[in-house]
């Protein structure tokens, strides 16, 4: 099993910037991709970036240039990093850390709520 662990969310005024981490635990050994996703009420989660554990990024057209997602595997732990800068009031969702391993395993976060808002 994996377990995900999200933080950083929170309110910020538009142009802002936030910073969101997923510390990935239990079995981390064969994490292939992690990525974040977010998803606003009424809409289906749409993915805003992925990295392989290559390093290899991934971005929603809407995101590239504002968006940079990164990660590392410290202490038994593979964080998944999102810096989100010049925010619009349109990112406001709840953001979802995913991480997959071989064979189809999935895993979700609980979400992390971000609201643009002045």
């Amino acid at each position: 099993q994996v377990q995900l662990v999200e933080s950083g969310g929170g309110l910020v005024q538009p142009g802002g910037s936030l910073r969101l981490s997923c510390a990935a635990s239990g079995i981390i050994y064969d994490i292939n991709t992690m990525g974040w996703y977010r998803q606003t009420s009424g809409k289906s989660r749409e993915l805003v970036a992925a990295i392989t554990r290559g390093g290899s990024p991934t971005y929603a057209d809407s995101e590239k240039g504002r968006f940079t997602i990164s990660r590392d595997r410290v202490n038994a732990k593979d964080t998944v990093y999102l810096q989100m800068n010049s925010l619009k009031a349109e990112d406001t969702a709840v953001y979802y850390c995913k991480a997959e391993r071989p064979y189809g395993l999935e895993y979700w976060g609980q979400g992390t709520q971000v609201v643009v808002s002045s």
